[in-house]
């Protein structure tokens, strides 16, 4: 193979990621998952993501076309959106600690009334049983029933139907479901899924560094604890696998199909406001090693702390993350602070433009004009 260099790995990481835009399905096929947060800074995560890769998208898209797409909401390396196919390798899924009696018969009582009603709103199910409220992991204060809901939907009992108003709208699970139609006999072994979802992991996080790796097979084994045991022989597999070369003494991962060095991974001018849960964002490890900064996530990083921002979108032009942007809307109309890893804006009146181009982008997405 061609020796490869940072910069061979740094433009196929973005330019694989960055695909031309397409449908909304297609898009979430390509990605094989994506990752969901609920804050809104401009917009939640998933819209962030999705507007850069489907064409003509409006933030809430996602939201309001879920109903009608083979999509689930689950937990695979974090919480989001994949297609029901690859989401059913997963179930049924066992936690690791089970649940008390009280706790299972109050499951069984819930799950007759969510049945009984076709689809139902936690405000509706905590109206009826009112169990009261417990302490959350950040200290605060939520419905019990709203936990039991979510227990129940990571244990496979139910699932998302639709989201009202971003909140989750369960219904109880068919799961009758079916493969992946390329998967064939793999999935009718603990191996083979595993694969298949690790298969899934790579795609969209490639290339890898071999440490970035292994944490995304730790935490595959919070969607899957069934086969935590298995988290070991499934990474010895994946990178028997996967193409590899060492670069700068560090040992890179991506599928065996695509070559890192091929032209046809082309970096395109636009200037980009990427989410902090973007896939060429996400693996912080690898986003020093290709950038040279730490990118840092502070929306729950006390305010006098924080060097970037509530929720900064770092900026990618030419294949390059130069800074990161505040975006807020007041008045009807977009807010915008930045910040430069130099210490100011580069001077070309290309990235100037497309630092426009970007913001009116965003402004449509939003629906600010």
């Amino acid at each position: 193979m061609f020796p490869l260099t940072l910069e061979h790995l740094r433009r196929h990481a973005v330019a694989r990621s960055l695909f031309k835009p397409t449908t909304l399905r297609r898009a979430i096929d390509r990605l094989g998952f994506l990752q969901a947060d609920p804050i809104r800074a401009p917009a939640r995560a998933q819209d962030l993501t999705l507007r850069h890769r489907v064409r003509d998208y409006r933030a809430g898209d996602l939201e309001r076309r879920y109903p009608r797409l083979p999509l689930e909401e689950d937990y695979l390396v974090n919480y989001g959106y994949m297609p029901r196919a690859y989401h059913s390798l997963m179930h049924p899924r066992t936690p690791r600690s089970a649940w008390t009696e009280v706790r299972a018969a109050q499951a069984d009582e819930l799950l007759d009334f969510v049945r009984s009603r076709g689809t139902a709103h936690p405000r509706i199910v905590d109206q009826h049983f009112a169990h009261g409220r417990i302490t959350n992991w950040f200290g605060g204060s939520t419905s019990a029933t709203t936990r039991l809901l979510d227990e129940m939907h990571y244990r496979g009992l139910l699932r998302v139907a639709r989201r009202d108003s971003g909140t989750r709208v369960y219904a109880v699970r068919d799961s009758a479901a079916g493969f992946p139609p390329a998967a064939g006999a793999a999935a009718e072994t603990i191996e083979g899924r595993m694969d298949i979802l690790v298969d899934v992991v790579l795609r969209k996080y490639a290339p890898l560094p071999s440490r970035s790796l292994g944490q995304l097979l730790s935490l595959l084994c919070h969607g899957v604890p069934q086969w935590a045991a298995h988290r070991a022989a499934a990474l010895e597999r994946a990178m028997a696998r996967a193409a590899r070369m060492r670069v700068d003494g560090i040992d890179w991962y991506w599928p065996a199909e695509e070559s890192p060095a091929s032209k046809r991974w082309r970096l395109d001018e636009s200037v980009r406001l990427l989410t902090p849960f973007d896939p060429v964002v996400w693996d912080r490890r690898r986003f020093e090693i290709f950038w040279g900064w730490a990118y840092r996530f502070e929306a729950y990083t006390p305010a006098a702390k924080r060097k970037l921002g509530y929720y900064a979108l770092p900026i990618l032009w030419r294949g390059q993350a130069i800074g990161w942007a505040n975006l807020s809307v007041s008045g009807g109309d977009l807010s915008a602070s930045f910040g430069y890893v130099r210490g100011r804006a580069p001077r070309e009146m290309p990235y100037r433009q497309g630092l426009e181009a970007e913001l009116e982008r965003m402004r449509t997405f939003l629906g600010l004009r």
